[in-house]
């Protein structure tokens, strides 16, 4: 009886070890922002469901507070294969291409529901500039509107005049420039000490950020000026996506469509939350006066027209299907 429950074991051992293992895919996936930040928390729930929908052949570990790549470093890692997925923020690639810096025009889209049909104009141009690099987009979500943070009230934009202004794109050193401001490069994991040292002495971010950074430590004057609706994008490499069998890259498309629905949904609350967080932590939050946001929508038309100039026939078509 024992022999034969030796030999039993010993054909079950060998038939386990004939079986082909599941293999698993391990990518990585480098954020600029704060494991707390609602994008963050979305990436972990999309990289869970993606594991999830996958059986286990696709593990993304997601690595927030730009803890393995810089926000600015992130699209080239992809892009070159160092990181095989990454969240990025669009504006900030406007240099590169205009057309990624199309929802950081400042009064162009100023609501969720006007940030949404520009998204719809912007996603198929891209898709496909983005095929164009090697990568493929996964999913978008959009940043609360863009408010006006400040150390000293602000009346009109006389009041910005040789402040010292935090950008993180192309449009928010532009907003600079045209206000008489002196543009700062600043980025979002490093603006507690920016604005603690006097390197920064304005800012305009979401209420998100605002929180995050706990900008209501060095700043005491929030004005919703609803400026615009930034984007972050989740990109992934072609040639790791192109590996994927097919039921494992439906999944992973099921999980950003799932993803993106999701990161909208949080978007408008967190707006609403932070706003509240501002306020309880003893930052005035306002709208603007007239003259501010009469300002304010004066360098919006100057920056759509400079933006149109540069980005040509593709960009008029964009703003045409949105406008429709």
């Amino acid at each position: 009886m024992k022999r034969r429950l030796f030999s039993l074991t010993v054909a079950a051992a060998a038939l386990a070890s004939s079986l082909p293992a599941v293999a698993q895919t391990s990518w990585d996936l480098p954020a600029a922002y704060p494991a707390t930040n609602f994008h963050s928390v979305n990436l972990a729930t999309f990289a869970s469901d993606v594991e999830k929908a996958s059986n286990g052949k696709l593990k993304i570990t997601v690595h927030p507070g730009a803890s393995l790549f810089k926000a600015p470093e992130i699209k080239r890692a992809v892009q070159g294969g160092q990181a095989q997925a990454g969240e990025i923020l669009l504006t900030a690639y406007q240099n590169e291409w205009q057309m990624f810096g199309a929802d950081g025009i400042p009064f162009l889209a100023t609501s969720y529901a006007d940030s949404k049909k520009l998204y719809a104009a912007q996603k198929p141009i891209l898709q496909k500039k983005l095929a164009e690099q090697g990568m493929v987009l996964l999913y978008a979500v959009a940043w609360p509107p863009q408010g006006l943070y400040s150390k000293k009230p602000v009346a009109s934009a006389a009041d910005l005049k040789g402040s010292k202004w935090r950008a993180y794109s192309p449009a928010t050193s532009r907003i600079a420039e045209l206000v008489g401001a002196q543009p700062v490069t600043v980025q979002a994991a490093e603006l507690s000490q920016a604005l603690a040292t006097g390197v920064v002495e304005n800012n305009m971010t979401s209420g998100a950020t605002g929180v995050d950074s706990k900008l209501y430590e060095h700043l005491k004057f929030y004005y919703d000026v609803q400026a615009w609706l930034p984007k972050n994008a989740v990109i992934v490499n072609k040639k790791a996506f192109d590996a994927l069998d097919k039921p494992t890259q439906d999944a992973l498309l099921k999980a950003a469509a799932d993803a993106e629905a999701r990161g909208w949904a949080a978007s408008e609350k967190v707006n609403t939350d932070t706003m509240a967080t501002l306020k309880a932590n003893g930052m005035s939050v306002e709208p603007p006066s007239a003259a501010l946001k009469a300002d304010l929508q004066k360098v919006g038309a100057t920056m759509l027209q400079e933006w149109l100039s540069k980005a040509g026939p593709e960009g008029q078509q964009m703003i045409d299907a949105y406008r429709k």
